[in-house]
């Protein structure tokens, strides 16, 4: 299996960014190769900025570009519906529904699909990850190539998504200066100590967890089936549990929420700890009714 280490150039999403992007992607696919228009006058970034761009549109699921041929860019059929419901990634819906994309590129990502899915230190320190790092890349894939300063970007970039600058950084705080990842809102990472630089990962409260953000994710690992253990759904890599750090209580009120809409049926007798999904809503089905009930309570609040 390929893996991929340091593709980002060292920079993490910035806010705007990706509503950036896509908004340049719809008007002009080839945006990222074009040679009548400098890219980078185009976006109004740097080269490496760019390239780090063009590989987030694609890591966190927005946009797909063909293997070969004209590297143009599209978006997914997420992106489509990302671009047409939430064009500036406003919602933590859609925050939560990008961070399951990117947690889940083993190969585009690896270091992320590592933190989230294999990674099982819940307090670390930058050694901790790479040196857990190194032993996976061996296990998995003695091919693979990479430096260790590689891995050690990876980490830095991990913490950079996942903790805003007003925990790392107090005094450097500008609010004129959006340097901060949108991923921080998320709540996924915190400082456990600022002298030890050591790090925890942190479980988000679960009222930010949409019900039809979290069933989209729970049917898009179910691959039909419509009977899932609880335990499979806290600990199988890329579903509920690990892409979005819960522990048994958070999930279950999450999962209590989805059933409330008569959309999973919960079932703990007899020590058969399983759900079962009572509704015919794929991925994209459970992201649309996400939009839609946003839709909804938005109007709600107007004619109140």
């Amino acid at each position: 299996m390929p893996m991929k280490f340091r593709a980002h150039d060292t920079f993490f999403i910035r806010k705007g960014w990706l509503s950036k992007g896509m908004r340049y992607v719809a008007k002009k696919p080839d945006v990222f190769i074009s040679h009548d228009e400098n890219p980078m006058d185009v976006l109004g970034i740097g080269a490496n900025m760019v390239k780090a761009l063009r590989y987030w549109l694609q890591t966190v699921g927005l946009t797909e570009e063909p293997n070969k041929g004209k590297r143009t860019q599209s978006f997914t059929d997420l992106g489509k519906l990302i671009y047409e419901h939430d064009t500036y990634i406003e919602e933590l819906g859609t925050l939560y529904l990008l961070q399951y994309c990117l947690a889940s590129q083993k190969e585009e990502a690896t270091a992320w699909y590592f933190f989230f899915n294999e990674f099982s230190m819940s307090e670390f320190s930058r050694e901790d990850f790479v040196t857990a790092l190194q032993k996976y890349i061996k296990m998995e894939d003695t091919e693979t190539e990479y430096a260790i300063r590689s891995l050690n970007d990876d980490f830095q970039c991990i913490i950079n998504t996942y903790l805003p600058r007003y925990k790392s950084n107090p005094d450097r705080v500008n609010p004129e200066n959006n340097i901060d990842c949108p991923f921080g809102e998320l709540g996924l990472v915190d400082i456990l100590n600022k002298r030890k630089k050591t790090y925890k990962k942190s479980i988000p409260a679960s009222d930010t967890l949409n019900p039809y953000v979290v069933l989209a994710v729970i049917v898009k690992n179910a691959n039909g089936r419509n009977e899932i253990s609880l335990n499979e759904l806290l600990t199988a890599p890329c579903n509920i549990g690990k892409v979005f750090n819960l522990d048994s209580i958070t999930m279950l009120d999450a999962l209590y929420r989805i059933e409330r809409l008569g959309l999973i049926k919960i079932n703990r007798t007899a020590g058969l700890d399983v759900i079962t999904i009572h509704t015919e809503l794929d991925f994209l089905g459970c992201v649309e009714r996400f939009y839609s009930s946003i839709d909804e309570q938005s109007q709600e609040v107007q004619n109140a």
